[in-house]
């Protein structure tokens, strides 16, 4: 038998194994962590192999595994190693490929031998959890991240995808935890922080907190680029001031910041928010005719919900037809919000030639959507059963994501139908996404629009109950339920609730508080 290096102390033992393994069918595997050999012993079907595993969990060190095959007249000895890198490289190749399972799997097989990923993947795997909506699992890697040590060269990158996971799901005291740690850790914001937190706070309402980001940014000298002017315009949109948030316009073109699409969007919601539908059409063939940016799918989005916000529906239904042309396929949310409104004026014909042009063109697995969203609006048959829709999309290899529940969740919301829409969060809970503010508003939606307030109220409480932060949605939602339940005390009362909370009033919650204290002035 060939000699084979070893540590000394062990090489009595494994020669012993050698031997043994000559008249017996015996797998030996010997794993070292932090120095110490501890022998697992296995029976395999042959007597030809011994695998003798080395783990050296410390920085520099890879995995080796010597394996010695023998027969019956010679032996053998294949060194084959192991590094550590090839781990790294298999967990981020596998989040690249939406493989996150098996990434996990690989980070358990790698914790098994006593070692961690690099910082590089630790933010590959925190970064694809959190865009999956699996934050729980996000924040224990970056406990683990901290606990070690293994920041690296990526502090930045691990705070911003927790932040932006965190804020995805409308958890605000999570984030703020994370910013506190930042500052612990004297890690400085850089731009792509401040616009994930102005993001958030512009969306939630939170005028305040969004005024101070922005002075933040200002005191440090970080460059407003045009996603910043274009949340400042949303701002003042938001709080009445349209007419101001135009005359940020005028204040772009003088620093000679180039006008890019996300301005020219935040314009566009702010025209049609208040019905401006004719100034946001000029907008919109201004961005066609001219050099600047083209429409992306957010400007469609925008001008084809505040057409159906307003009634336009023959309009809105021909710029639907206008941006498939140009290639621009609908968010399944417009095409929820369209057949809705089509479904109540009973234009089922127009439901089925608008899901036909969609079906030619658009790609497989979001033309499964669209068909689901066409049963479950238009009541073709199998809109009651919301497992088997999930299963459907399924088999046409829609993968399950938070997005996709939530647009089937807002469909039957739409409608009123509580249990379906229950049991869409149950199946994304199945899945393991982890439900996200959005869907816990839907659900409120979901109750208020069958008259069951009191749901409504229970979801309200736990949504505060389980970390999430209410937003302006929220609240509006929740006052409109009371509203259709004539529960009109009840609204001032939200409303109260919300402005504590920070979030600033929109035009619909100040218009619902508004209805609510006309006809208690009128009882009394």
């Amino acid at each position: 038998m060939e000699n084979v290096f070893l540590s000394s102390s062990f090489d009595r033992s494994i020669q012993i194994l050698l031997v043994l393994s000559s008249n017996c069918s015996m797998g030996t595997e010997i794993h070292s962590s932090y120095g110490s050999l501890i022998p697992r012993i296995t029976i395999s079907p042959s007597p030809t192999r011994i695998s003798t595993t080395f783990n050296f969990s410390s920085s520099g060190y890879s995995r080796r595994r010597l394996v010695y095959g023998c027969s019956c007249s010679n032996h053998q000895v294949v060194t084959e190693e192991l590094s550590i890198s090839t781990y790294n490289r298999r967990i981020r190749y596998c989040c690249r490929t939406g493989g996150i399972d098996e990434a996990m799997s690989i980070l358990a097989e790698l914790d098994s031998l006593g070692s961690h990923p690099d910082p590089l993947s630790y933010v590959s795997l925190i970064e694809t959890l959190n865009g999956l909506g699996r934050t729980l699992e996000a924040d224990a890697l970056f406990q683990e991240v901290v606990r070690f040590g293994l920041h690296g060269s990526y502090p930045l990158r691990l705070y911003n995808a927790l932040l932006s996971g965190y804020l995805r799901k409308g958890q605000l005291e999570l984030a703020l935890r994370v910013l506190d740690h930042m500052e612990i850790k004297n890690v400085e914001k850089n731009q792509e922080t401040f616009e994930i937190l102005l993001s958030y706070y512009v969306s939630a309402g939170r005028l305040e907190e969004s005024w101070r980001v922005v002075n933040e940014m200002k005191k440090r000298k970080v460059p407003l680029n045009s996603f910043v002017y274009g949340k400042i315009i949303r701002m003042y949109r938001d709080n009445g001031m349209w007419k101001k948030a135009l005359g940020i316009v005028e204040e772009i073109k003088e620093i000679g910041l180039p006008m890019d699409v996300e301005v020219y969007n935040s314009i566009v919601d702010t025209f049609g928010k208040y019905g401006e539908l004719d100034e946001a059409l000029q907008v919109l063939r201004k961005m066609q005719s001219s050099s600047d940016p083209k429409p992306n799918i957010s400007t469609w989005n925008s001008i084809i919900r505040w057409h159906c916000h307003h009634g336009a529906v023959d309009t809105a239904l021909e710029l639907f037809t206008m941006m498939q042309e140009q290639g621009i396929y609908p968010d399944p949310r417009i095409f929820v919000k369209l057949i809705t409104l089509l479904g109540e004026k009973g234009n089922w014909n127009m439901i089925s030639r608008s899901f036909a042009s969609i079906e030619c063109k658009e790609h497989r697995d979001t033309r499964a959507i669209y068909a689901a969203l066409v049963d479950i609006i238009g009541q073709f048959g199998s809109f009651h059963d919301a497992e088997k829709l999930v299963g459907k999309l399924k088999s046409e290899g829609v993968a399950p994501s938070a997005n996709m529940f939530c647009t089937l969740a807002n469909a039957y919301a739409q409608q009123g139908l509580c249990k379906q829409t229950v049991k869409v969060l149950k199946l994304m809970e199945n899945e393991g996404i982890e439900p996200n503010l959005i869907m816990l508003n839907v659900l409120i939606n979901a109750f208020g629009t069958s008259g069951k307030h009191m749901e409504a109220l229970s979801i309200y409480h736990h949504i505060k109950e389980s970390g999430f932060t209410p937003d302006v949605v929220t609240y509006s939602t929740l006052m409109k339920a009371f509203t259709r339940a004539r529960k009109y005390e009840k609204v001032p009362e939200i409303f109260r609730e919300m402005e504590a909370s920070g979030c600033t009033a929109d035009r619909k919650a100040r218009q619902l508080l508004q209805n609510a204290l006309m006809v208690l002035d009128k009882r009394h």
